[in-house]
């Protein structure tokens, strides 16, 4: 039962978060009103477009502005939109190039090899299947668009990870990482490891390591700019995938791979396994 210190703890708690979620919305509101033929306006307008106090108008410019989401004409005082929006378009648009440019060589693939292919991207913390091909075989993986997943535990999270500087690899696996099955490699030697034996072959291998009775093969796909910014995949059952026939994907993966890359911009090698 709650008492009455409870429920009045409980009502503050809802009042703070009902404000958060309205300086969101103010936010949010803020950054549309720069949607239109205005490339700068100021606070006074701001205000008025937006029907609220120029006092909480300036308080979000001023968050805004820390985030690099605005910035500020210092000859005129007005406010205009800042790279920090540009940077987060730039990579969304990447991802659906990335997506869209894929598209033809992953059914390809999936063909060549008739199993399920995957395409993954960084996800913050973890990787997230953002194109899948189905095998069209009866039994096959199961996979959907939008799936997250780990990095250490799946051949497209260690694709992506062997490639990234030092600093990255050391941020993502500063943490315990989580035992997925009894073969989920979780010793940070150990993985390192693994990212320096995938550095030098141009792909990796999952063997059980993320889900019992999977295994996949992944190499990384990189853009104009010599980023690794992607992986394709190919997963399937152990039943019908020994490690010798999934070895045997490493050839059509990797040139699946440049080929994506290429279509990307990518001009230059893509690693030690390339030849």
């Amino acid at each position: 039962m709650k008492t009455v210190g409870d429920m009045k703890s409980m009502g503050a708690q809802a009042d703070d978060q009902k404000g958060r979620l309205s300086s969101v919305s103010m936010a949010i509101r803020i950054l549309k009103a720069f949607e239109g033929d205005d490339t700068e306006i100021g606070v006074t307008e701001l205000a008025r477009r937006l029907g609220i106090a120029k006092s909480t108008v300036h308080r979000l410019v001023v968050t805004l502005m820390a985030e690099d989401f605005l910035e500020q004409n210092r000859e005129t005082g007005r406010y205009r939109l800042g790279l920090g929006l540009f940077g987060l378009g730039s990579l969304v648009r990447n991802r659906m190039d990335l997506s869209t440019e894929a598209r033809t060589v992953l059914m390809d693939l999936r063909q060549e090899t008739d199993e399920t292919v995957l395409l993954a991207v960084p996800a913050g913390p973890e990787i997230m299947y953002v194109r899948v091909q189905p095998s069209r075989q009866a039994v096959r993986i199961s996979a959907e668009i939008g799936m997250r997943a780990p990095y250490h535990s799946t051949a497209a999270g260690r694709a992506l990870l062997a490639f990234q500087p030092e600093s990255r690899i050391a941020a993502l696996t500063a943490a315990p990482l989580p035992l997925r099955t009894s073969k989920t490699v979780t010793d940070p030697d150990k993985l390192q490891k693994l990212l320096g034996n995938i550095r030098r072959l141009g792909y990796a291998v999952e063997d059980e390591e993320n889900e019992l009775g999977m295994r996949a093969i992944a190499a990384p796909i990189h853009d104009a700019q010599s980023e690794v910014v992607g992986a394709v995949a190919v997963a399937g059952p152990v039943q019908r995938l020994s490690l010798k026939n999934l070895n045997g994907f490493a050839e059509p993966l990797l040139v699946a791979a440049r080929a994506i890359s290429a279509r990307l911009g990518h001009r230059g090698p893509l690693g030690a396994g390339d030849s």
